[in-house]
Order: C-alpha cells, then structure tokens, then sequence
C-alpha cells in the first residue's frame, strides 16, 4: 500500500481520528490511568501503538472489516485501546453497559452476531459464562480465566501481535462501532454509527468549541456511554489533550482526583453532582483552583442543582448539556457570548437540523416568534445510520434523514431549548397532561430536597397520578406530608405528588450510566401505592 493511499484511509476511519495528535506529542500523557488503584500512564505514542497491536491482534485472528466485536469491559485504558484497535481495520466494536442483565447481555452478544469477544471477568458476574454459551469464536480476556480453555491473554497477545499498517479503504456509509440503546421501550437496539459522521462531528466541536491542548478532563462514567466517550475522550484526544480515567464514581475519590491531577473539567448526570455535594468538608479542604467547568447533563437536570454546584464550587461554571446516543448534542452555548438560562442546553447549534413536530407530527414553524413546544427531530451528519436487524425501528425513527427522538423541548422567545420530557414519560392525571420533569423541579425548590424522581401510579379515579421518590440533604430534616404540601402550595394542584416516598441516597436505583432508572422507581412505587387510598 502507497503512503498516499493509507494517509487517505486513515484520514476517513475513526480509530486514528487523534493521529495528528500523535504526530504532535508522541511523548505527551494522554491517558491517567486510575484502574486498580494504581496509576498507569499512556502517552499519545503508547496509545496509537497499542491500538495498532489491537487491529493486528485481530486481524491475525481472521477478523476483517464489517465483523462486529463485542466487548465487556468496565474504565480502563485498555477499553480504549481496543475500542479504536478494532476500527483500524474496519471492524466494528459493540461496547456493551456492564451493568445489564445477564440475559440482556446474551441477547447483544447474538443480535450483533459478535465473531469476537474482549471480556474482563470483574465487570460483570456472567461475562465469561454467557460469551461461552453465546458461542463466540475468538475470545480474549484481560485476566486469566482458569479452568476454560480457548480464552487468549489480552496483554500478552497484544503486545506479541505485529502493528498493523495496513488501514482498508471504507466506503462513504461505512459503520464504524455500534453502542446498544438503554432499552426503556423493550429490547435494546444497536444504533449503527457512521465513520464519516463521527470524524464530522470530531471537526465539527473542534471547530465550534475548541478543547484546548492544556486541558484536562475527568471521566467517572462508564466509557461505554455517550457522556464520556463523546463528550470528553474524542475532544480530548482529538485536541492533544489529556484526561484521567476513574474505574468508576465515588464523589470521595472523585473530588480528591480532581484536585490531584489539576483537573480543568468533567462531565457527570445529575446523581454524580448529588452526591458530590454532601462532600461539603472534604471541598472546602481541597485546592480545586484549577477546575473551571462542569457539565450536566444525560438526564432530568433541574435548575436548583446547578445553582448548589456553584455555590460549593466558586468560580466553576456549570452547564447543561442534550444529546442522544443517535444524534448528538443540537443545542450548544451560544458563540454569540450570551449567557444561557437555567434549565436550557443552550441555542440551535449551527449545521444542525431541527424541527419540532405537534401531538399530532404537524410540524411548527421555528421562524414564528415565541415560545414553541413539540417532540423534536434532529438532522446532521452525525445521525445514526439505522439500527443492526431492525428495519421496522429503523423506518419509525428515522424519516427522510431525519431522527425522531421522542423526546418533548420548548424554544423559548429568544431561541434558548429546553428538554421537558420524553413522549412516552407524559401521563394524563384526570385529564391534565403531566410531564414529571415539571413536577421534580417543583419538588427541587424544596429546602431539603437533595434529588428526587416522579413517574405515574394507578388512581382509582385519575387513571394515573404523580408519586415521587426523594432523597434528603444530608442533615436535611422533612417528612412526606410536608413535602406534599409544599407541592399543592407552590404548584398546580393536579400535578402534586400523591404518594412521596424518602429513602437514603444509595437506595436511589441507577442504570448503568448512572441515570435514575425509572423503570425501578415506578416499580417500587406502583408497589407502595398498592392498597393504599391516595389523594384525589
């Protein structure tokens, strides 16, 4: 192969999008490894030549462009590594959420008809077991497996394989890796992103809303989410940055990470900032200076938990941020310089597409002034090329080139988004809609309210009523009735919580990207609810 025409595939497969990077800082950290409790460092250099072992890994193994691999693996650089280790020659990786059921796990693993598997064996009870079963030819894990043969040693056979150099020419629609949707409607489904959209998008920020060379970011949520992948590994990398790599989220370790390696942002859902805050002693006694920005977002985020972040953090700036698995982040700070609201991801991005469409798909007239409200739908590069065997999903969510995301967001008279709720979380409570958002940000105004989630609950007379599950500020001291109360008095009375259930903070049930699962909450309080007489 000529130099010209693999500097021409490289520049159009995403797992070398942070080779200028190398080329600029071979020698520079990328990579602060906490995996383990133990530091490791991986340079620029050390990182692009450990995902060319990884694609000559595989491609030893008979692994060739098109072929899906799985992998089950938790925070740790060598995700990263074989992430873009497996782009390199066109195949493409499924990351997998460690936290699903075993069945769910099995279940990804035959839907994308995995032809290899990367496992480590602590990140999930069953990964070894279901790979087994799920019949996957090649196998390779990061630990020993004792007892099983067929399983390859990660490191050694990395490291034993020869750098490929020998990167395939993709076509303009190649699929580049392909993450599984939460599956809050059903069977996870496997969006099918493009490496020409994602090498886009990559520019696309840089161009926007540059990462600069000196920044350091933090990541604490699984890399196999769009929070941390997205929003701070390719910005990163791409930049020639660097970023530590947490193998998961404790707000201790957190804060005291941030102020070890100078940390100048991170990006978190609303739990990790929740909880951050009832560290109020242990912020006060680090030096966290070098910290100037935080980002929510991935979930519900409520104005009254921004504005907390802030007056424990002085001088960090906390924003919110929208995006979806399948269509990016269309809503951005303004490069005007205006400042965002409260609530709103920010203004319409520019080289996005977006309609928002009525109760009954009739689009509305985003030129018309004033507030506008409707289910949004999304175009631009970025979006997913459909999803793996679903043709029916793939023909519902995406018309024309347009992504319906099923989620509800009002513009407000100065163009300022603001994400309400998803169309399937609204309810009718006897006749009025209610979007639970609307009634946790009213629950958020409360003094001694720390978190809070709503969802609907069978009323004998309303069909469906609200009921709330609130966690406490530390030293925080209120019961349910008050709590109620303050809702009839400082909101509609239709949407008031009829049943409101305290518990501790780590009885609050998180997903696997660290979201409240709702799914959980509605269970245990449709539980709760069950034979009790709520109010009217």
């Amino acid at each position: 192969m000529t130099r010209a025409l693999s500097d021409r595939n490289r520049s159009a497969n995403l797992g070398y999008f942070f080779s200028a990077a190398v080329e600029r800082s071979p020698d520079k950290t990328a990579i602060y490894d906490l995996y383990g409790g133990v530091e490791r460092q991986l340079s620029y250099a050390l990182l692009d030549e450990r995902a060319d072992r990884v694609a000559g890994l595989l491609h030893g193994l008979g692994i060739r462009a098109g072929d899906r691999v799985g992998m089950i693996v938790g925070n740790r650089s060598e995700f990263l590594e074989f992430f873009f280790g497996t782009m390199r020659i066109g195949a493409i990786p499924v990351p997998i959420n460690t936290r699903l059921a075993r069945e769910t796990l099995k279940f990804i693993l035959e839907d994308a008809e995995c032809r290899a598997v990367f496992v480590e064996p602590a990140a999930h009870p069953a990964a070894i077991e279901v790979a087994q079963e799920a019949g996957i030819a090649h196998r390779i894990t990061t630990e020993p497996v004792s007892g099983i043969d067929g399983w390859l040693d990660y490191a050694s056979a990395r490291d034993a394989s020869a750098r490929f150099d020998s990167p395939p020419s993709l076509a303009a629609d190649a699929q580049a890796f392909q993450p599984y949707t939460s599956g809050s409607t059903g069977l996870p489904k496997g969006a099918m992103m493009s490496h020409a959209g994602m090498l886009w998008y990559v520019d696309y920020n840089q161009r926007y809303w540059p990462t600069s060379s000196e920044a350091r970011g933090m990541i604490a949520l699984p890399l196999f989410h769009k929070n941390a992948m997205r929003g701070t590994v390719k910005p990163a990398l791409h930049a020639g940055a660097s970023f530590v790599l947490m193998p998961g989220y404790d707000p201790k370790g957190y804060l005291e990470a941030l102020a070890k390696y100078r940390c100048t942002y991170s990006r978190g859902v609303a739990a990790v900032f929740t909880m951050l805050l009832q560290q109020r002693e242990l912020i006060a006694a680090l030096d966290l200076s070098a910290l100037k920005g935080l980002t929510i977002g991935s979930a519900v985020v409520t104005p009254e938990l921004m504005d907390e972040v802030e007056r424990a953090l002085p001088g960090v700036k906390v924003g919110e941020s929208y995006g979806l698995t399948e269509g990016g982040s269309p809503f951005r700070v303004p490069l005007d310089g205006r400042p965002v609201p409260r609530g709103s991801a920010g203004v319409l991005a520019p080289e996005m597409g977006v309609r928002l469409t009525d109760e009954q798909g009739v689009e509305q007239d985003l030129a018309t002034p004033g507030a506008i409200e409707g289910e949004l739908w999304l175009k631009s590069p970025y979006n997913c090329m459909g999803y793996h065997k679903r043709p029916e999903a793939t023909r519902e969510k995406l018309v024309d080139g347009w992504l319906r995301t099923g989620d509800v967001v009002r513009r407000d008279a100065e163009g300022f988004f603001y994400f309400k709720s998803r169309m399937d979380d609204m309810f009718s409570c006897g006749g009025e809609n209610i979007y639970p958002k609307e009634v946790e940000d009213l629950l958020f105004r409360h003094p001694a309210v720390a978190n809070a989630v709503v969802v609907p609950v069978p009323h004998a007379v309303k069909g469906w009523v609200p009921a709330a599950m609130v966690v406490l500020n530390r030293g925080a001291h209120a019961d349910a009735e008050q709590i109620r109360q303050f809702c009839l008095e400082h909101g509609p009375k239709y949407a008031h919580p009829r049943l409101v259930q305290i518990v501790a903070e780590a009885e609050l049930p998180l997903n696997g990207a660290g979201k409240i699962d709702r799914r959980v909450v509605k269970e245990v309080l449709t539980g709760s609810a069950r034979g009790r007489e709520l109010a009217g």
